[in-house]
């Protein structure tokens, strides 16, 4: 265990990053499945934008990394595309 106030501290702090990161990354990954599941192009068009604004997040903060959200929105947006009106 730690003995300094400073490294206790920054290991409390790096739980918490750690239980929000975890958080958020799961959140959205249940986002990109409820998406795929979705055959409606207008509920589907509308739940793109959240998924990619929360991909570019996650990708911002480096929770994953830049090519995978790239690669997770474009493969997406080609589904949505395809979906018919």
């Amino acid at each position: 265990m730690a003995n300094h106030k400073s490294s206790l501290k920054r290991i409390r702090a790096n739980e918490a990053k750690r239980l929000r990161n975890r958080y958020q990354h799961k959140t959205t990954r249940t986002m990109v499945k409820k998406l795929r599941a979705t055959h409606d192009k207008v509920a589907a068009s509308d739940l793109y934008k959240q998924v990619a604004s929360a991909l570019d997040k996650l990708a911002k903060k480096n929770i994953i990394h830049k090519n995978k959200a790239a690669n997770q929105k474009s493969k997406l947006a080609k589904l949505v595309n395809k979906l018919a009106a």
